[in-house]
């Protein structure tokens, strides 16, 4: 989805300055996303980061990695109790999404607190309501962004639709529906 954020670090940020820039904004966030690269890669900064978050505004916290669970309980048990939702295992993307948040079949979605269970039922409701996986940000100065986790064929399939309309769209891997 976000192509442009793979490559290696093209700058670095301690994780009192990353605080210090979202602390202003954490109380009137729904949540906070942590995902890769893989965070616990970094295991004294992720949770530092977790400790940080949860004293800024106490926001829900939902991380994605790409190692499984298990490993994560035997290694990281401190990390893992400072966040609500884990999304586990290897990225793969041929496998087919079955639920919310997943960026595919593969991964597991693990609750670890009784606000992560609320959030994520809450999350499946919605994705059953709506059939999406995709919301769209505007901006004042009129550019769109999308967040969310788009399905196979989802970018391409919007590019197309909004061709059909004469609105020209570009991600990060390229423009929109030119994939088709």
């Amino acid at each position: 989805m976000s192509r442009d954020t793979w490559g290696a670090a093209r700058e670095t940020i301690g994780v009192a300055a990353l605080l210090d820039a979202i602390t202003p904004w954490v109380g009137d966030a729904d949540g906070a996303t942590i995902s890769g690269g893989e965070p616990f890669d970094q295991p004294a900064a992720l949770l530092e980061l977790l400790q940080g978050l949860r004293a800024a505004g106490n926001v829900p916290v939902l991380v994605y990695s790409g190692f499984p669970y298990e490993r994560l309980q035997e290694r990281h048990p401190r990390a893992l109790s400072l966040i609500d939702v884990l999304i586990s295992e290897p990225f793969d993307a041929p496998q087919a999404v079955s639920a919310p948040l997943l960026g595919s079949a593969n991964q597991r979605i693990t609750c670890l607190t009784e606000r992560g269970i609320a959030l994520w039922q809450r999350a499946e409701a919605d994705w059953r309501g709506r059939g999406s996986r995709l919301d769209l940000i505007a901006d004042p100065d009129g550019s769109v962004w999308l967040a969310g986790v788009p399905g196979p064929g989802d970018l391409d399939r919007l590019g197309l639709r909004l061709g059909a309309a004469g609105i020209r769209a570009n991600t990060s891997a390229g423009r929109l529906g030119d994939h088709v």
